[in-house]
């Protein structure tokens, strides 16, 4: 029987509706962005877009200084891992190799299309891997802990291999330390609408290796793609991420971001949580007080109105990734903890500072 859930575990909305404050997931909360929201507002929905997308590829590729050929567009993010999943293993490889805490769809797309799974952190096992055809996949900054990934170390060491891919969601929501620039011979996978604070907007890309031009990987993952992978929203949403005015919105937006984290790390120290450090990105993670279970902890937040991301499916159990929410919010996660720590769990021993 099949590992596969029907549904992906995620954070956003849930069957109880939009939680009023919702920690659970990684977009900009200083969002939506004015200009595409603007530009949502205007597209034309009566129209198939250009089947070939001529012009939003031609501003992706001059917005990242590449040829359009080495464009590939997608539906979303996790369509894109599911696609070029499948074309791996069209290619004969048969073995993913995951970071050790990631994002599910990379273990799920792995299974439905019948490659094996590995999960490693170990550098030393990273280097080990790069001469093999495996389809190996990294995040930074990493998904729940917001830290710097052990496989652009490795990577390299290795430039020459092939089937590699940095997702980089939350690269342009790096609140702290240098950007690392993205390594040679490895696909890039970007979804701006986190960035955007848009995540309810379809949309993403990839830039293919020069490698995989030459080969016909690229061409051959587009075939891949159903017709019109992008909608008019998503053409509207990609198009208006590669201009001034939203990338300027952006490099506002982070200045913010870092204050409310500031406020929000001091907040979950000051609740007895242990905040995992390293993180760089606009969420971190962060393990309960000892003796507090998430799955008694967690549903009662919720019906407070706010939402925290379980990192069990992560490989974290005990632990909670929360994205960087506005004070407001965050004065709301105190009170609905402080309301659950006074009765919501008696005889679990503690009570709040």
């Amino acid at each position: 029987m099949s590992l596969v859930p029907a549904f992906p575990l995620h954070g956003g909305p849930d069957a109880l509706g939009v939680p009023l404050h919702d920690f659970s997931t990684n977009a900009n909360a200083c969002g939506p962005c004015p200009a595409a929201l603007a530009a949502l507002a205007q597209a034309d929905r009566s129209r198939y877009p250009d089947p070939a997308y001529t012009a939003l590829t031609g501003a992706l590729a001059a917005f990242h200084g590449v040829a359009p050929d080495r464009i590939v567009l997608a539906a979303s993010a996790s369509e894109f891992i599911h696609r070029i999943t499948a074309l791996a293993r069209q290619r004969g490889v048969p073995q993913a190799l995951l970071p050790a805490h990631g994002y599910g769809d990379y273990a799920r797309a792995a299974e439905v299309w019948g490659l094996r799974v590995e999960h490693t952190a170990d550098p030393d096992r990273l280097q080990g891997h790069h001469g093999a055809a495996r389809l190996h996949w990294a995040c930074e900054p990493s998904s729940p802990l917001g830290a710097e990934d052990a496989a652009l170390d490795a990577w390299a060491g290795a430039p020459g291999a092939a089937w590699r891919v940095l997702d980089r969601a939350y690269a342009p929501l790096q609140l702290h330390g240098p950007a690392r620039p993205p390594p040679e011979g490895a696909w890039q996978l970007m979804s701006p609408n986190k960035a955007l604070g848009l995540t309810g907007v379809r949309a993403a890309y990839a830039i293919a290796p020069q490698a995989t031009v030459a080969d016909g990987a690229a061409a051959r993952l587009r075939a891949l793609a159903p017709s019109w992978p992008v909608g008019a929203d998503g053409v509207a949403l990609l198009a208006t991420w590669v201009g001034e005015e939203a990338q300027r919105w952006l490099a506002l937006s982070l200045a913010t971001l870092r204050d409310w984290k500031a406020q929000q790390l001091a907040l979950c120290q000051a609740l007895g949580w242990q905040v995992v450090p390293g993180s760089r990105a606009n969420f971190f993670t962060a393990r309960l007080s000892q003796g507090v279970p998430a799955g008694a902890l967690l549903p009662a937040l919720r019906a407070h109105g706010v939402k925290l991301r379980d990192c069990a499916s992560f490989g974290l159990p005990g632990h909670v990734r929360l994205g960087v929410l506005p004070p407001a919010s965050q004065h709301a996660l105190r009170q609905a903890w402080q309301v659950w720590s006074a009765g919501g769990a008696p005889g679990h021993g503690y009570h709040p500072a």
